[in-house]
């Protein structure tokens, strides 16, 4: 049993994830991992819900996959504004899964300087507390850092 991303419903307990494809673990432990929808038809995944195939046009429920924990650095840029709060600078990037997804994703663990950052440098998942809600809940954000 995993936990999934919910509106912060008062009743609840327990950290929730910030977004809906990102699934913590429950009691009974193990890792975090992020999910995806799979078209049974191309095999195609997909970060987000969707109610068909953009590949092969499939229409249908796509069903949730899991998706590794590992993959590496496609691109990536420096943040230097960010929101009020935010501290910069900071990397963003795009994390190519072994899956065969691409994954928008913060990069941490790594100094926010172009010669410290490597493209296909071998990443993997990690998560932490972004803030608590109003309830008391912390939420959860996923994140990656180098492997290894």
């Amino acid at each position: 049993m995993t936990q999934q991303a919910s509106q912060g419903d008062p009743a609840e307990t327990g950290p929730r994830p910030i977004v809906p494809y990102l699934r913590l673990p429950d009691e009974s432990g193990g890792d975090a991992y992020l999910v995806g929808k799979k078209c049974p038809e191309c095999g195609t995944i997909y970060l987000d819900s969707r109610i068909g195939c953009a590949k092969c046009s499939f229409v249908g429920d796509l069903p949730e996959v899991r998706l590794g924990t590992e993959g590496s650095l496609h691109t990536w840029t420096i943040v230097h504004m960010s929101r009020p709060g935010v501290p910069v600078p900071f990397v963003a990037g795009i994390v190519d899964m072994k899956d065969g997804i691409s994954v928008p994703a913060n990069i941490e663990g790594v100094e926010p300087d172009p010669a410290k950052l490597k493209f296909g440098m071998p990443l993997r998942l990690v998560t932490d507390t972004a803030f608590t809600d109003a309830q008391g809940r912390d939420v959860i954000r996923y994140a990656f850092r180098p492997a290894g």
